[in-house]
């Protein structure tokens, strides 16, 4: 018979159909099994109303036959089969689905308002057929439609063309026969022969396909007569199902119990420690998805190198699409894992190349509310669990809200928690801002590498006495994070290192204003001595036992310096010091009596008391070496 060309498509195009939509060749069995499992579904969907099928849902499956000798592979199912016509229409005309027209030409009267098709179609673009060529030289389609007397073969080594012969077939159904290409230099094609790896390959892509995978395996089992101190084996074959076919996630939650949710997590993510969470979602509506996501007790071992890719399992009616979507979880929940699954899913061309469309977006957002959800859930139910978790992976909340220029911080504001000086636990900004003084107007809070340095900041002593809370930071991204949301609850952040506190009153502002003024003379020398180190040097209003303290000015506090510093240390970020001076304490009356009577004295004073409050703020010194001749000279 001669052969037919393909319909309107070139071998340019079938080459790139092979070579460039699927990045993986071991893909080809996932696109054969899904187009078998479609076969069998609308057949299955046919039996539904027409008692002559005479097969149950039981009786279909779907089977794969190896012949490593004669290198072939076929995957045979019981299910509609084609005509010749169809087989013309489908396998003819590249990109032309048999499957997307079945699921269009369902009887509307066929489908509920608000429910789902009475089947599922995978396949929706009809070219993962195609896939095949990636591993074989030569595909053959052996059918027989179903109520048909006649069967087809359909024949072809690539891009020349294909025949379409009769032939004989006993049963209903297609098989899919691939004459695996000889090995070559870049590929070891015969691997897609080989038993375990046709067993890894459906449980890695097609575990949850609904119908079993049969295929024959070969196994050692001891002979019923050996002895007990000699046993005896031997070689059997027997058919066995593959796929689980039931994915934990098309259950209903009440369907499930802990030990379940937490022995899918350890065996689909190798992680022996129970998750914190399991949140099992159940979602209809403009777009139906169902998912399993879990939160970690503990970060991978990698989740700090770049080697770790955040992301879900996506699979789109048991069939997994992409190992990782990144596209389902945002940067600030990157450790959660877990699977989605939704049939609602547009597919671009392969089921590889997922179309980034508004289905995606919808169950991303969806997703990431769930979280958030149950994250302050379990703040609120077991807090000792939820900061066990927040000493994890807080970090990675805490840059959330900076991150993508403040777009999610109202999404974590409520989940950050920060130690405080009103306890030794932990708080949120909502429980601080619930014992806020009356009279308090701003949020206070204080910087440092560590608790202890900030409790000893004399910056801090004058809220604490008034009775204050001040919330700790401790991390390099806290100033940041604050820096960011501005306010909380319509209360502003106040930094104790940097800002004035704002707590005199009229007549203690005019007494200051005054003392400014009266002190003037001693102050501009210590700026003189100082010279460029300080921009500013000035009266303190936030000191009482300590004598001096050193502010960051408005543009660049401490913290960021030291931030920045760490990270582009050629940018040469440094923040303005402002020299704050204790009028009441008794070092500033001898600075000032010295100021008089031996100005050369009470230069290096200046100097030792400036080296004092940078040790004080957590700042290096920056000149020891004179901080180390000026302690000399006391001594």
């Amino acid at each position: 018979m001669a052969k037919k060309k393909f319909k309107a498509e070139s071998k340019r195009l079938l080459d790139l159909m092979i070579n460039s939509i699927y990045t993986h060749r071991e893909i080809f069995l996932r696109e054969i099994i899904s187009n078998a499992s479609d076969a069998v579904d609308k057949l299955c969907y046919r039996a539904l109303t027409d008692q002559s099928v005479g097969m149950g849902r039981s009786d279909f499956a779907v089977t794969i036959t190896r012949d490593p000798e004669n290198r072939l592979l076929t995957v045979s199912d019981n299910g509609v089969g084609m005509t010749e016509a169809e087989l013309e229409e489908n396998l003819g005309v590249i990109a032309k689905s048999g499957s997307l027209d079945f699921k269009k030409n369902i009887p509307e009267s066929d489908v509920k308002e608000g429910e789902a098709l009475p089947v599922d179609i995978i396949g929706q673009f009809g070219v993962g057929f195609y896939s095949a060529f990636m591993v074989s030289d030569k595909v053959t389609v052996v059918t027989k439609a179903y109520g048909a007397q006649k069967a087809y073969k359909w024949e072809s080594e690539g891009a020349d063309g294909y025949t379409v012969t009769e032939c004989e077939k006993e049963t209903v159904g297609t098989d899919v026969v691939m004459h695996i290409k000889p090995d070559a230099e870049e590929e070891d094609y015969s691997r897609f022969l080989d038993e375990y790896t046709i067993v890894n390959l459906v449980k890695k892509y097609s575990d949850y396909i609904r119908y079993p995978i049969k295929m024959d395996r070969e196994r050692s089992v001891r002979k019923e007569e050996s002895p007990d101190d000699k046993p005896e084996y031997e070689k059997i074959t027997e058919i066995e199902t593959l796929n689980s076919m039931v994915p934990i996630w098309q259950r209903s939650k009440s369907e499930l119990t802990e030990e379940d949710l937490n022995g899918f997590y350890r065996d689909k993510f190798d992680d022996f420690e129970p998750p914190v969470r399991a949140i099992h979602v159940d979602a209809e509506g403009a777009v139906s998805y169902r998912a399993l996501l879990y939160i970690p007790a503990k970060a991978s071992y990698d989740y700090y190198t770049k080697e770790y890719k955040k992301g879900l399992q996506l699979y789109s009616s048991g069939v997994l699409i992409m190992e990782r979507c990144e596209d389902l979880v945002p940067e600030h929940f990157r450790f959660v894992r877990g699977v989605a699954d939704s049939p609602d899913l547009s597919l671009n061309i392969s089921r590889e190349m997922l179309q980034h469309d508004r289905q995606l977006r919808v169950i991303a957002s969806n997703i990431e509310r769930k979280i958030r959800n149950e994250l302050l859930k379990l703040q609120k139910d077991d807090r000792e669990g939820y900061e066990k978790f927040f000493a994890q992976f807080g970090a990675q909340l805490k840059y959330g809200v900076p991150g993508d220029y403040g777009a999610n911080k109202d999404t974590l504001k409520d989940l950050l928690i920060f130690s405080s000086s009103d306890s030794d636990k932990m708080t949120t900004l909502a429980e601080y801002r619930a014992r806020m003084k009356e009279d308090q107007k701003d949020i206070y809070y204080a910087t440092g590498d560590s608790v202890a340095l900030i409790k000893a900041l004399p910056q801090a002593e004058r809220l604490l006495e008034k009775g204050y809370e001040i919330l700790y930071f401790t991390h390099e991204v806290d100033e940041f994070v604050a820096n960011t949301l501005r306010e909380y609850d319509e209360k502003p952040f106040k930094s104790v290192n940097r800002d004035e506190l704002g707590l005199d009153s009229e007549e203690e502002k005019e007494a200051a204003k005054k003392q400014e003024e009266e002190s003037r003379p001693l102050l501009d020398f210590v700026k003189e001595t100082l010279g460029e180190r300080v921009r500013e040097v000035k009266i303190s209003r936030k000191l009482r036992s300590r004598p001096v303290c050193l502010s960051a000015g408005e543009a660049l506090s401490f913290e960021m310096e030291k931030y920045l510093s760490a990270v582009q240390p050629d940018m040469g970020a440094k923040a303005d010091r402002i020299l704050e001076l204790n009028a009441e304490h008794p070092v500033f009356e001898k600075l000032g009596k010295l100021r008089e009577s031996d100005p050369e004295k009470a230069g290096r004073y200046a100097k030792i008391l400036y080296h004092q409050a940078e040790l004080m703020a957590g700042l290096a010194v920056e000149e020891p070496g004179e901080y180390s001749e000026l302690i000399f000279s006391l001594m």
